[in-house]
């Protein structure tokens, strides 16, 4: 099996997928990072491909950054300045040549992660 990696964001304040929403990944080695590619979240809150496909899978140390607040904006929430939760990056290591799932449940005051499946 080849490792690959997905995510799903929630938008937990209105109980559905967080559509629209822009992700980017990123390779991180030492004090630097290579952007790798940037993908938006379908209706139902996912990428339509995956963020890192098995072509392309290296173990390392990776980082998703979630464009929370320009989605929070799109959807009506409700504005401040500066927004508590703008840019959320979630940094973390793949270690297997698995299936690495790395989903966010956001709300504009909060937010969560972990390995899912």
């Amino acid at each position: 099996m080849s490792g690959y990696l997905t995510t799903h964001v929630l938008d937990t304040a209105k109980g559905c997928p967080a559509a629209g929403l822009e992700i980017e990944l990123y390779r991180v080695e030492g004090d630097g990072r290579t952007h790798l590619r940037t993908l938006k979240t379908n209706s139902d809150g996912r990428t339509d491909e995956q963020i890192l496909p098995a072509t392309e899978f290296a173990q390392g140390t990776y980082e998703l950054v979630f464009h929370c607040g320009a989605y929070l904006d799109a959807q009506g929430a409700p504005t401040e300045d500066p927004r508590f939760l703008d840019i959320v990056p979630i940094r973390f290591g793949m270690s297997e040549d698995a299936h690495y799932h790395v989903p966010l449940l956001l709300s504009p005051f909060g937010y969560s992660t972990y390995r899912g499946s």
